[in-house]
């Protein structure tokens, strides 16, 4: 992540020479970290040129309907009327345009760019200040169970946001890419899996609000970015893709008040994973006591363990496994857990 932020800043110049041929639009700011689908798109499609020719199969289809535009301003998703308004304001399925017409291809369903997260784990988020303006930031998460194959609805979202900032400083080359707001907070503890950072900027010098959908997954992950600058063109089906891994737990031994379990970890795509993890959310009344050939880590409530190869066993060939073993302690019947597994 730090060296495509390093490539986007050299070519600065570049984007802002496009977009005085693009038609012109009020540019303000988006999601950086965790990043925007039009910030990600746009990153991944941009040239040393300066043109923007996407390789995710999303922000393809998301430039084919929005019209290349769309990423030359990657930081106007805006309503000039919204006002703050949330819900009852932007119809359902239009929350990651913000209900503008001219952005209506990012609120796709796809295999949009991924944010790896750790849920409950501090997190340095930032926004983009293209034009500098004083408000406040609301981050809304989906509810747990979200459907990430259809469109984001309202119902999607819990109710109240997970993290408000009460305008933050700007910071850097207002006008640029480093131009940025920051600011610091804890994501929601016991999150797993695929969901939808949705993010709200209103500002206080205007009715003039701006929106934006940020695609996470909480697996462990420290804001490692994934799906930028890489052809994802569908597999064939009923063949599982490349980069993803299943993981199983077997229970090699019991005891009263604990057990030892091996986990195995599976690449069944075609080309070889360079790393994996794998977490699960831990029974109630287990406590992971060790683990071998592999770094464990807890998100802040104790309750999502995530566990990452060790230096020397992160490579899976196409096909093959490799494992880890741990030790718990357990009240009661010992529960097997559901595990995911992901490579970075």
């Amino acid at each position: 992540m730090t060296a495509m932020l390093a490539v986007v800043t050299t070519m600065a110049a570049c984007l802002v020479t496009a977009t005085l041929n693009a038609p012109p639009a009020s540019a303000h700011g988006a999601m950086m970290k965790p990043g925007s689908r039009t910030f990600f798109c746009w990153q991944d499609g941009l040239t040393p040129q300066g043109n923007i020719v996407p390789k995710n199969s999303a922000c393809k289809a998301a430039v084919g309907q929005s019209g290349e535009n769309s990423l030359y301003n990657w930081f106007s998703v805006l309503r000039s009327d919204g006002a703050g308004r949330t819900k009852g304001f932007i119809p359902d399925g239009k929350l990651c345009s913000g209900g503008n017409p001219s952005f209506a291809g990012y609120d796709r369903t796809g295999n949009w760019p991924m944010t790896h997260l750790t849920a409950g784990a501090s997190f340095g988020f930032s926004y983009n200040a293209w034009a500098a303006h004083p408000g406040w930031f609301y981050l809304y998460v989906t509810k747990d169970g979200y459907d990430p194959g259809r469109e984001l609805r309202w119902d999607d979202l819990e109710e109240q946001p997970f993290l408000t900032a009460d305008h933050p400083q700007v910071s850097g080359n207002v006008g640029s890419v480093d131009g940025q707001y920051k600011w610091t907070g804890n994501f929601p503890s016991a999150k797993s899996g695929k969901h939808v950072v949705y993010s709200v900027w209103k500002r206080s010098d205007s009715a003039e609000t701006f929106y934006g959908c940020s695609d996470v997954v909480f697996d462990g992950g420290n804001g490692e970015v994934t799906g930028v600058g890489v052809v994802d063109d569908p597999p064939d089906p009923g063949e599982p893709p490349n980069g993803a891994c299943t993981a199983t737990l077997a229970k090699t031994g019991n005891w009263n008040g604990g057990y030892q379990a091996e986990v195995t970890v599976t690449n069944p795509g075609k080309a070889p994973l360079s790393g994996w993890r794998v977490g699960w959310t831990v029974p109630a009344g287990e406590t992971i006591t060790s683990v071998w050939n592999g770094t464990l880590a807890m998100d802040g409530a104790g309750t999502r363990a995530t566990v990452r190869n060790a230096e020397w066993n992160g490579s899976i060939s196409a096909g093959t496994t490799r494992s880890f073993g741990l030790t718990a302690t357990a009240t009661g019947s010992a529960a097997t857990p559901e595990l995911t597994c992901s490579s970075p």
